[in-house]
């Protein structure tokens, strides 16, 4: 099986099934494992943000947008000479990876008949159902159910230590400039660490807000979960909302490791997530989340 991932979540999945030999192509932004990029070739880039503020990254996303043009470019030489089997995309979420529709038309260009998975979690079983569906189209079903099974038992374990205790009301903030809450699999990501979600649509894709819709929601505390950042970037975008909301605990979390990103590694963000909510009861991971203030 040769296996082409084009969404960094995806590549997190394929190397906990322990197919990370069958992986051959990734995104510019496939960055954990770290050999994921350097093992494979890069077949989709994009352009580089880290210069840019959250208010200039979102200028660039709403330009591209009105202008019907793509965040994400197809190398389609080097994803001709790979010859893959299975091609791991998403539908989810154009400001996070190419849609399939983009990879099919790639594909059948090329002359290229791999199957092509789109994966579009929008909770958090959601999340896991996408772990079986990646293991059973490798063919390593028994592996998929292996994984979700350890990931559903330090849910369990979780759900034990918070049970029957106060939920904090909790809004998750996505983006700062402007104000996004925390959409699709991140209100069950809450409820799972033993939270009220609000100022949230669960299920549903993150929208932006305002500061006022956001403190009318009075949550007890504010996380700040930023796409595309993780814990240090999240802090910086942190101090943004203590401006806003100079009378709630802010914290920040690894966004892009723990929260934003479908994958496995969500179960560590319910964890993180636990830890914030609920301090005498879970410890935080090392470098997991950060009280801003």
């Amino acid at each position: 099986m040769r296996i082409v991932s084009l969404l960094p979540s995806a590549t997190e999945i394929v190397y906990a099934l322990g197919l990370g030999d069958d992986l051959v192509g990734v995104t510019f932004e496939c960055d954990e494992p770290a050999r994921a990029r350097t093992d494979n070739r890069v077949v989709v880039g994009g352009r580089d943000t880290s210069d840019m503020t959250p208010g200039m990254i979102d200028a660039y996303v709403r330009a591209q947008a009105a202008a019907g043009a793509d965040l994400y470019h197809l190398h389609r030489d080097a994803l001709a000479g790979l010859d893959p089997d299975l091609v791991l995309t998403q539908d989810l979420c154009w400001v996070c990876a190419l849609p399939s529709a983009t990879v099919t038309e790639a594909l059948d260009f090329l002359g290229c008949r791999a199957e092509v998975v789109a994966l579009d979690p929008y909770s958090l079983d959601d999340v896991l159902a996408t772990i079986a569906t990646v293991a059973t189209a490798a063919g390593v079903p028994d592996r998929g159910a292996a994984v979700v099974a350890g990931l559903r038992a330090r849910l369990d374990i979780v759900a034990r230590r918070v049970a029957g205790r106060p939920r904090p009301r909790a809004a998750v903030v996505e983006w700062v400039d402007p104000p996004f809450t925390a959409g699709h699999w991140i209100p069950d990501l809450v409820r799972a660490a033993g939270g009220e979600p609000v100022a949230a649509t669960p299920g549903e894709r993150s929208v932006p807000t305002t500061w006022e819709a956001l403190a009318s929601a009075r949550p007890d505390v504010v996380v700040v979960s930023p796409c595309g950042y993780h814990l240090d970037g999240a802090a910086e975008q942190a101090e943004v909302v203590t401006r806003h909301l100079p009378d709630v605990p802010v914290w920040a979390i690894d966004g892009d490791g723990l929260i934003v990103r479908p994958g496995p590694r969500v179960v560590g963000g319910v964890e993180a997530l636990a830890a914030v909510l609920h301090p005498d009861l879970v410890e935080p991971a090392p470098n997991a989340v950060r009280r801003v203030r």
